[in-house]
């Protein structure tokens, strides 16, 4: 066995030494409107035919064998003695990170971990606990000898699938072999020794189960996904990005520039009421004489002024609701505070959450399916009921391109479910998945189109649980949509408004782009700009990505109350470029993927596509209608006489929201009046997490509760004076 294993080594060292030879990183980007992020991290992908096949026997081979052992642990070891396992395979590997950062020439690192490794072998009961991080703030360093080879210029080789590993190449297989050579465990040979050390494998591989999970159930080609975050996380290993003094370093400097910039913008701000405006409408504007009918025709410059000055008494477009010490940085980062959602007892468990006993709100929520179109796949859907066998219901619409495993969606599915309904969570209509169940020539983003199959799918999954469960909706319904999913969802409620087939009796709609064509424009602009500084994009997209690990880490630990996110605007852009294109990304490959055996000129196709690239190619040629008709048919506006006539809808809005502008919003509230309620803050859906937002949207919910049961009490009433007056006529005529 020890002669197979060193063979193994030395072959692996070969064949990365030989490679260094003929292959060459390529940093060049390509001439694509997107960049291809798993070619500029990992360059070509010379074996992808070999490595989609590995993928797909890993992938078989996780589900069958590797993930029911893992399911059968996670129920026999409670989540805190997995971690406590965790922590002393951790600490037993010291030796792997004395000599990364000896080799690495990282003596600062090497006596911290020595300092660690004697605190926690003995305070920390044999590495079962982390006193050394408690009490010295010495955190483990994030190093193995991937990144010590990597330190020695040694080239990483070509992509690779092999068996067991769903992304490598040759120098990391390299560099894990050496891991397994200074790990003490594998020295270990008596029979129960070796148990011990299967089990600590099986705990360790068990905490990647949640990140397969997420890959397959949200990416439309999950080989694909995979190189992406594969190539970014070797970037961040092996350039130390990931070391916490040098994200620290950053975020410090984040700081002060941000403190810079707002003292900048202040006096800006305070100027704006005393600076002679150029054209004649800011004239106006600033004079207080311009009419509304001038707001909502004005140009450019004049929405300008209005959007930099929403908060002083002259603008014409105020807030409804105002978040106090909201301190706002810029409308993309400010979008991106929608990841600080949060509400308690969602995952809270003592099991993890692949345990079979794991109770909390988001195992408790079933999956099931419905097919919706002959001979194409059966479209799932995520939902929980309430005990009693009739309950008010919410439906939710998630954001443009997000599944039926949204964040986001589970988390209002809790405010509903604590509100006393019962929940179904369905995909957005732009989402892949949905794609995949319509027939074959559905292309998405027309939002009256979209609504007509919305409306199909709703029909089915509610008349499925009733028939299966016994049990009838007989009380209120609610459409509940953020973005994408609220504008769907208020185009759901036009076509319901004269012929409610449905039952639904309100709708609730979160930030929904006013002009959809507008807000697609938006969207290419921000995404566009990663092209600004191309040469240093690996190291920007790479630290950005830090960032976002290490407020993750933070969250898990304790409950952080941010102020500010750390990311300036452009690599705010940068990651929701990067989320945006890939939901794109993951619709076009489900629609041509039969039509490109050659997934590498598939990919060449979508990386040069845009949203306004997708609207030509497949709506605007398949319905024959021009953009400007698209842009009306597509819009707010085009349903103004519902949103006008109607009492059955609530909007919440944010009048800096970067997917509309002020005119659109004044327009929109000379539509909804009261019925639309705007913050002064948040941007698109950064205020979510806000508890004034909350409270808000938890009364609407209580009022809907609070009006069905005084409707069924009204009607019990009825019934009983029906019943009195019935007996009553019978006594009379005995």
């Amino acid at each position: 066995m020890n002669i197979l294993k060193n063979f193994i080594l030395y072959l692996l060292i070969i064949i990365s030494l030989n490679l260094n030879s003929c292959y060459a990183e390529s940093n060049q980007l390509t001439l694509n409107k997107y960049p291809d992020y798993a070619y500029e991290y990992l360059g070509n992908d010379r074996f992808e035919k070999f490595n989609r096949k590995m993928f797909n026997f890993n992938s078989k081979l996780n589900k069958y064998a590797l993930k029911p052992m893992h399911i059968l642990w996670a129920s026999i070891m409670p989540q805190y003695g997995m971690d406590r396992i965790q922590y002393m395979t951790n600490n037993i590997e010291y030796p792997i990170r004395l000599m990364s950062s000896l080799i690495q020439r990282d003596f600062k690192t090497s006596g911290r971990e020595t300092v660690r490794f004697l605190t926690n072998t003995t305070i920390g009961l044999g590495g079962m606990f982390d006193p050394a991080k408690h009490i010295f703030k010495f955190e483990q360093s994030p190093d193995r000898m991937e990144q010590a080879l990597a330190s020695t210029k040694l080239k990483s080789g070509p992509f690779l699938v092999v068996p067991g590993f769903m992304a490598t190449c040759p120098r990391d297989l390299c560099g894990k072999a050496l891991n397994t050579a200074l790990n003490p465990t594998s020295y270990i040979a008596t029979p129960i020794l070796a148990a011990v050390k299967a089990g600590l494998l099986l705990n360790r591989t068990a905490y990647m189960q949640p990140l397969m999970k997420m890959i397959e159930s949200t990416y439309a080609d999950p080989y694909d996904i995979t190189k992406k975050l594969y190539g970014i996380e070797s970037h961040i290993k092996n350039s130390n990005m990931d070391n916490k003094e040098v994200l620290d370093t950053n975020i410090d400097i984040f700081d002060e520039q941000i403190e810079n910039i707002d003292g900048i913008e202040n006096v800006k701000l305070e100027d704006t009421e005393n600076t002679e405006l150029s054209s004649a409408a800011s004239k106006k504007f600033k004079d207080d004489e311009i009419t509304i009918a001038e707001i909502i025709n004005a140009g450019d410059e004049i929405n300008d002024i209005i959007l930099k000055s929403y908060n002083y008494p002259h603008s014409k477009l105020m807030a409804d609701m105002l978040l106090e010490e909201y301190n706002p940085q810029d409308p993309v980062t400010d979008s991106m505070r929608t990841a600080l959602f949060e509400l308690p007892d969602i995952n809270n468990s003592i099991w993890n959450e692949m345990s079979l006993w794991n109770r909390s709100f988001s195992k408790r929520i079933k999956t099931s399916s419905v097919n919706i179109t002959p001979n194409r796949d059966d479209y799932r859907f995520r939902y929980i009921l309430q005990k009693q066998d009739s309950s008010p219901l919410a439906i939710i619409f998630p954001s443009i391109g997000e599944g039926i495993n949204s964040t986001h969606s589970t988390l209002m599915a809790k405010l509903f479910f604590d509100a006393g309904y019962s929940v179904i969570i369905e995909g957005s209509a732009f989402h892949w998945e949905f794609a995949k169940s319509m027939p074959e020539n559905y292309r998405p983003g027309n939002p009256s189109n979209d609504a007509d199959y919305l409306k199909t799918v709703t029909a089915k999954i509610i008349s499925k649980l009733e028939n299966k469960k016994d049990i009838k909706f007989n009380q209120e319904k609610v459409v509940i949509g953020t973005s994408f999913g609220a504008l769907t969802a208020l185009f759901l409620a036009d076509k319901e408004y004269n012929n409610n087939t449905l039952g639904i009796t309100k709708y609730i709609s979160i930030c929904p782009p006013v002009e959809l064509v507008y807000a697609m424009n938006a969207i290419d602009k921000n995404t566009s700009e990663w092209n600004n500084d191309a040469d240093n994009l690996k190291d920007k997209v790479a630290l950005t990505a830090s960032k976002i690990i290490q407020i993750a880490k933070i969250k898990e630990d304790t409950e952080p109350d941010m102020e500010k996110l750390p990311f300036t605007q452009a690599e705010a852009k940068l990651i929701t470029g990067f989320i945006m294109h890939q939901k794109l990304s993951d619709l076009i490959y489900t629609i041509e993927k039969d039509n490109y055996p050659d997934k590498k000129e598939l990919y060449k196709m979508i990386n040069s596509m845009n949203y306004r690239d997708y609207v030509d190619k497949y709506i605007l040629s398949q319905n024959g209608t021009t953009l400007d008709e698209l842009n009306f048919i597509t819009s707010l506006h085009s349903i103004s006489d519902y949103l006008q006539e109607s009492n059955n809808y609530k909007i919440y809005h944010s009048i800096n929201d970067y997917l509309t502008n002020p005119r659109q919003l004044k327009q929109l509230k000379l539509y909804t009046g009261n019925k639309s309620v705007y913050l002064d803050n948040g941007a698109h859906l950064g205020f979510l997490y806000r508890e004034e937002f909350i409270d808000e949207l938890k009364k609407d919910i209580a009022l809907i509760i609070k009006d069905t049961e005084q409707q069924e009490t009204e009607l019990s009433e009825n019934k009983e004076a029906i019943n009195n007056e019935k007996h009553v006529m019978v006594s009379i005529s005995k």
